[in-house]
């Protein structure tokens, strides 16, 4: 039964103006954390040592696996809430909210402390040797025991977006990557410190980005209640399996990191490793621009769904699809072209070491042609519910087809084999989402080709 109708600058809000109102902090927030990421490799490989470097990287899968929580809980409540708002109903969008905040923070505590207790075999199964053990293990335990304020942080972040504050929630974004640049400059530059205050600065900066999202909740606008709520085992399926996608997501950045990092051992040891850590850093950037592309539409998307406003959802696709090859196209360009210089900005690192990261970019790169369209694709089909899609696009990209390329290419091509495994991967999947979209007709019989795939 809906609730008394009240208007939401959605309904009236032309689809070109409310896709930018949110593309555009989604992206700036998400780049300016790609670029605090980036910072961060700068100043550890510079100040560390290449070492040191791909210590961060072997135990960066727990930060991943944290935000992966967040992810999950958070994308899928908040895609339930849009939905219920959407459909005017204001009390169930605020009970979901509740709920979620409540769930989101006792599991990732327990997570986190259970992760904890096993550290050591944890940090060896990611990929570590003697010589990276020590930097894995420092930055492993700080995110192990303080990693749970992400996830709070990253949650309400998604809330507030939701909620029709999307500037907001990239103040709260900018907070946190500046924070944290300045205070692992101090950390590692001033006071001379290692990997383990890295870690605390980041939980530090994350603990700020959080403060600046509180303030949503004393404005007039804000329909963020808390409401006392029962248990509802019903609610917590349908959030998990709506969210399970982007916690798969985030999962298979994860599978993505390690796996690179143990076939690199294997066929390059430590300087492929190094090269690797290198890449990620520059790789994270473009994720996470295309990640902001896919939090712009999922408040869109998820309303309008609500809403019953199928033209809305076709209009936004259509746009977004466009934007993300646009995207795409530029940024290949862009390393293409100065993949020696990009490479050249985390230090002076070995000859060996140099040549694995540009001969390993610019094959990687690729990729980027097709990855945005399956990031905004995966984002569509879990805000409308078409969870089957949804979860075939994220684990085959990024777990099916990947692991069995970086499995089987190698044994052929060598290193090359490793650094193919991922274009290959997400134009297969491009070729399956065509496909399905011709026979199911879902977003309009000519909307692919107007999209311009």
């Amino acid at each position: 039964m809906r609730e008394q109708h009240t208007t939401h600058l959605l309904d009236t809000q032309s689809v070109g103006r409310a896709f930018l109102r949110y593309l555009i902090p989604s992206m700036l927030g998400m780049l300016l954390v790609a670029v605090n990421i980036v910072v961060d490799g700068v100043m550890v490989g510079n100040k560390l040592g290449s070492t040191a470097l791909a210590g961060l990287g072997i135990a960066s899968p727990v930060y991943t696996i944290f935000v992966a929580m967040s992810l999950w809980i958070g994308i899928g409540s908040a895609t339930l809430y849009s939905q219920a708002m959407g459909a005017k109903e204001h009390h169930k969008a605020q009970t979901i909210f509740s709920y979620s905040v409540t769930i989101i923070t006792v599991a990732t505590l327990v997570i986190g402390i259970t992760a904890f207790m096993f550290r050591d075999p944890l940090i060896y199964a990611l990929g570590a040797n003697a010589e990276t053990y020590p930097y894995a293990s420092a930055y492993m335990n700080v995110m192990l025991l303080f990693g749970f304020v992400f996830t709070i942080e990253n949650a309400v972040s998604i809330f507030v977006r939701n909620d029709g504050n999307p500037n907001l929630s990239m103040m709260a974004q900018i907070t946190f990557a500046l924070s944290n640049i300045v205070i692992n400059y101090f950390v590692l530059y001033v006071f001379e410190l290692g990997v383990a205050s890295v870690a605390m600065g980041t939980i530090i900066a994350a603990f700020l980005g959080l403060m600046v999202l509180f303030t949503h909740f004393l404005r007039k606008t804000n329909h963020l209640k808390l409401r006392r709520f029962k248990w509802d085992k019903a609610l917590l399926i349908t959030v998990i399996i709506v969210g399970f996608p982007s916690f798969l997501a985030e999962v298979g950045i994860s599978v993505f990191t390690i796996s690179h990092n143990v076939s690199l051992e294997k066929y390059a040891g430590t300087d492929g490793v190094a090269a690797f850590s290198i890449m990620s850093y520059i790789h994270s950037i473009i994720l996470l621009t295309f990640l902001g592309m896919g939090s712009a539409i999922q408040p869109l998307i998820s309303y309008y769904h609500g809403a019953r406003q199928d033209e809305r959802k076709r209009q936004t696709i259509r746009i977004a699809v466009r934007t993300a090859l646009g995207a795409g196209a530029v940024l290949l360009l862009i390393v293409q072209l100065a993949t020696l210089p990009i490479v050249g900005i985390f230090g002076h690192f070995s000859s060996q070491v140099t040549a694995h990261a540009v001969h390993g970019l610019r094959i990687f790169v690729i990729a980027y042609l097709f990855m945005g369209i399956n990031f905004v694709m995966m984002t569509y089909y879990q805000s409308i519910g078409s969870m089957r899609m949804a979860i075939w696009i994220t684990a085959a990209r990024e777990m099916i087809l990947m692991l069995a390329f970086i499995t089987v290419l190698p044994r052929f091509m060598g290193i090359t084999g490793i650094w193919m495994a991922v274009p290959l991967s997400e134009c297969i999947v491009l070729i399956t989402i065509v496909i399905y979209y011709r026979r199911q007709g879902s977003l309009g019989k000519h909307s692919l080709r107007k999209a311009g795939i």
